[in-house]
């Protein structure tokens, strides 16, 4: 797993995020440097809706990532 993906990971399990802010801060224009969308394929992070408001989750999936890096936010 790329350190950018794992730092993006770490980021979001830091606290919560809010979707506009997560995207705002992790989108990207340059196909080559998809972290973002590298994550949500990868099942890593989801997108979780509650009426008209959305936030970012780090999934079980992409908790496991972070202990095994060593960079799990316990």
């Amino acid at each position: 797993m790329s350190p950018a993906t794992l730092e993006l990971l770490s980021w979001i399990a830091e606290e919560p995020r809010t979707y506009p802010d997560a995207i705002d801060v992790w989108r990207t224009n340059c196909p080559q440097h998809s972290v973002w969308e590298d994550a949500i394929d990868g099942q890593l992070i989801e997108v979780v809706r509650d009426g008209s408001r959305a936030s970012v989750v780090v999934t079980e999936r992409g908790r496991a990532a972070l202990e095994v890096s060593g960079l799990d936010a316990a």
